[in-house]
């Protein structure tokens, strides 16, 4: 049953069969007229317009009720098979439109009364995957109308009708690449009155069986048929012969590993009685608090009663041996205040190396080649801070300035030095 929604929006009834295919579309340009400004005539407008469907008194749709709106600009679709279970009762389908531009809102409701299909059995149903196709695509009534000519002129029923289309993204299957247009595909089962062609029934020969597991094309004669539109996957067809199907109950032998039938589920009432649970709250908090307590009491008697203090120390210890700590300490506290007050010269390893007569500086025993790491722990530089030059006599009776260098200790100047220099 294919059905368009007209320009006259009030509510519609549709009259969809059990177990045939239902398509209803709704045009976006039915619905441009719905909202203000309102178009003049011959006047065209693009608004972006979206579908929201749901039945009423419920925030979504039935079950066998699917929706697909690709894009703002493009129509949406209902689509689904009607069960059986809902044959007689009216399902009321809310639309409402919403203008993406302007944020207007349209309103409109469809109702679905389903009729009974026992006029029409189809026990042999097929279903096919279709791998270059979308179910948008399918769902055109042009579209599916050849699909519906090409399986009847393979399989030659009298009465064939479209049961079910689903998208492949709806049976696990996964979103294809965007590139080299690729479809996401979509299986479409039909229902015949007439048993399978000799043709279908190719696939389940264990040549073909064979070729499937080996993920290789199986050999259909009537592939020609469909290949000019339709890219088939004939691996994934299913042939579903509803006059040859038994029941598949088993009794249930009990044994091991088998729990006895309970019977059904009897909830408990609703009188039950209320129970206390502060019994249950002071042996869970009491208890442990007051092991607690009691270890707290002991260790702290252990820690602050029992201490036998220093007095008691002194009295138990000999008295020779606190004379020698006490001289031990004394002699520790009196090098610690002499190291305080270190007054004394610098030894002579700390100062400029010069000869013992002459007074000049000895130039370094190692060339300016040696590496840094062959110098001497003590090395003569030039021009320090905190030098003096001194006038010394020469045999011919002139002088000459000879530099040494300045040091403190303690913020005290080493004089000494400079005055056994001066004495020479």
């Amino acid at each position: 049953m294919y059905t368009i929604f007209s320009k006259v929006h009030s509510d519609r009834d549709v009259y969809p069969s059990a177990g045939v295919l239902f398509v209803h579309v709704l045009e976006r340009e039915s619905f441009k007229g719905e909202f203000p400004p309102y178009p003049k005539p011959g006047e065209i407008s693009n608004d972006p317009i979206t579908f929201n469907t749901n039945l009423m008194g419920y925030p979504d749709r039935p079950g066998w009720l699917r929706y697909i709106q690709r894009t703002p600009y493009s129509d949406g679709v209902l689509y689904g098979s009607p069960t059986a279970e809902n044959v007689g009762k009216p399902t009321i389908i809310e639309i409402t439109a919403y203008n993406r531009r302007t944020f207007e809102t349209a309103r409109h409701n469809l109702i679905i009364n389903i009729m009974s299909a026992e006029d029409f059995p189809l026990p042999y149903q097929a279903e096919f995957f279709i791998k270059n196709m979308n179910v948008e695509e399918m769902l055109a009534s042009e579209v599916l109308g050849d699909f519906l000519g090409a399986v009847k002129n393979v399989w030659q029923p009298e009465r064939l009708n479209a049961i079910n289309i689903t998208s492949a993204l709806d049976r696990g299957g996964r979103v294809p690449l965007p590139i080299n247009d690729m479809k996401e595909g979509v299986y479409v089962m039909v229902g015949a009155d007439v048993p399978f062609s000799s043709c279908l029934r190719e696939v389940e020969n264990p040549q073909n069986q064979l070729r499937c597991s080996q993920e290789m094309e199986p050999v259909i004669t009537c592939d020609k048929k469909f290949r000019s539109q339709f890219y088939i996957d004939w691996c994934k067809i299913s042939l579903v012969d509803k006059t040859k199907q038994v029941s598949t109950f088993q009794e249930v032998i009990r044994g091991e590993g088998i729990l006895p039938d309970g019977g059904e589920y009897k909830p408990p009432s609703d009188s039950l009685k209320s129970r206390d649970y502060y019994t249950d709250f002071l042996i869970t908090l009491a208890v442990p608090s007051a092991v607690a307590l009691v270890l707290f009491l002991i260790l702290a008697y252990i820690m602050c009663c029992r201490r036998e203090g220093v007095e008691k120390r002194n009295m138990q210890t000999p008295d020779i041996q606190l004379v020698h700590h006490s001289a031990i300490q004394k002699s520790t506290k009196e090098l610690r205040d002499m190291s305080k007050n270190r007054e004394i010269a610098w030894p002579l390893s700390t100062l400029p190396v010069f000869h013992p007569v002459t007074g000049e500086i000895i130039p370094p025993l190692h060339a300016d080649s040696y590496e840094s790491t062959n110098m001497p722990l003590m090395q003569t530089q030039q021009n320090l801070p905190h030098q003096t030059q001194i006038p010394q006599q020469q045999t011919t009776g002139d002088f000459r300035l000879t530099t040494f260098q300045r040091f403190e200790v303690n913020g005290i100047p080493e004089e000494r030095k400079l005055t056994e220099a001066m004495n020479l």
